[in-house]
């Protein structure tokens, strides 16, 4: 008899899982509550790294790098069976300024990653991007190519429960039973969901961005300087980035952070000062302290299985991320340590300061 998965979340992490359940040939149902223009998988850069990877403990560069080495046949496969371009780009990133050369040059060798450094400035050739709001609808293709029933507009508002197992979930389009359950609701994964206990330490953290229309820049890859990214895309426009403010579900833009962002973005490429940003928006981010994601099961129900919590990173991981949510939930043995990504370490991990990165 084949299991029966309904997915909670309609961002990368909730159609990555749906995508990798339903090609272990899962009967997949997935609930979207088609808000797309406040979470962080259709506002995000798409940049396929760590932010610079050296800066991060080893338990979320295993789960990043792992996700990025993943990426080039994952991006084939989900164009081939979309048929549209996620715009999978290995532009490279060059981080300016680094203020330990040495160390970053020696992580990147041990971990394989190639690096080159040129008068204090590294130069990563092989980090790669994708386009946001392409990469879902790609995903979205895919999903449905591989037989997954997509709930446009659904919002799940609590369950009904048995034994310490989930029987269906409720929602604004009816009863859903099944014999597994995924949430994946992002920045709303700290929050209470009927009579399920919310993620622990997951909180939104919002994000500005300022987008530039083509001709005003010649860039052709990242640029990363103490936080501050711009992003060129393959039509020629140019993302600038982000901020980290700890403002509640409060997905809106501000003067003061856009502003600060444009003048950020004129010091690193100073052709950007003749030209006014075309848009601007906001999205917010499943915050969690340390990056670290909780990918594991819940702890009152045998049924029910997370994977959220990805901050800032949730794109870059999702192909690793997706996959051990799978190996977890199937029993198989998996291809790394999940231990860090559990439900009790997320209850042991706390916040250090109110935006931190």
């Amino acid at each position: 008899m084949t299991d029966r998965v309904f997915v909670i979340g309609g961002g990368a992490m909730g159609l990555s899982v749906a995508i990798e359940l339903a090609r272990l040939g899962m009967s997949v149902v997935l609930s979207d509550r088609g808000q797309q223009d406040g979470g962080s998988s259709w506002a995000g850069a798409g940049i396929l790294s760590t932010l610079p990877p050296w800066i991060y403990a080893e338990k979320i560069s295993r789960l990043a790098l792992a996700g990025m080495r993943a990426w080039p046949s994952w991006a084939e496969e989900i164009e081939q069976s979309a048929n549209i371009s996620p715009e999978f780009w290995t532009c490279g990133m060059k981080v300016l300024q680094e203020k330990d050369p040495q160390v970053a040059m020696e992580w990147s060798r041990m971990h394989k990653l190639v690096a080159e450094t040129e008068s204090g400035n590294i130069w990563l050739p092989a980090v790669s991007q994708v386009r946001n709001p392409r990469l879902l609808a790609a995903m979205k293709e895919t999903a449905l190519a591989l037989d997954t029933r997509i709930l446009p507009n659904c919002t799940v508002t609590g369950f009904k429960t048995e034994n310490g197992r989930i029987v269906f979930a409720q929602t604004t389009e009816g009863e859903h039973p099944a014999d597994f359950f995924v949430l994946a609701t992002g920045a709303w994964s700290g929050l209470p969901l009927g009579n399920v206990l919310p993620v622990p330490n997951v909180r939104p953290m919002r994000g500005q961005m300022l987008l530039y229309p083509p001709g005003s820049h010649t860039l052709d890859h990242i640029v990363l300087h103490d936080g501050f990214y711009l992003v060129p895309r393959r039509d020629g426009h140019l993302l600038a980035g982000s901020t980290i403010e700890d403002s509640g579900f409060e997905a809106v833009t501000t003067p003061e952070a856009l502003g600060t962002l444009h003048k950020k973005a004129c010091q690193l490429l100073p052709s950007l000062k003749n030209h006014d940003p075309v848009k601007s928006w906001a999205g917010l981010r499943p915050g969690s302290p340390d990056n670290l994601p909780v990918i594991d099961q819940h702890p009152d129900f045998e049924n029910l299985w997370i994977h959220t919590g990805h901050f800032r990173y949730g794109v870059t991981m999702a192909p690793a991320s997706s996959r051990l949510l799978a190996e977890l939930m199937t029993g198989t043995t998996p291809f790394l340590d999940p231990s860090p990504y559990s439900w009790q370490a997320a209850l042991e991990r706390r916040w250090q300061v109110a935006a931190a990165c």
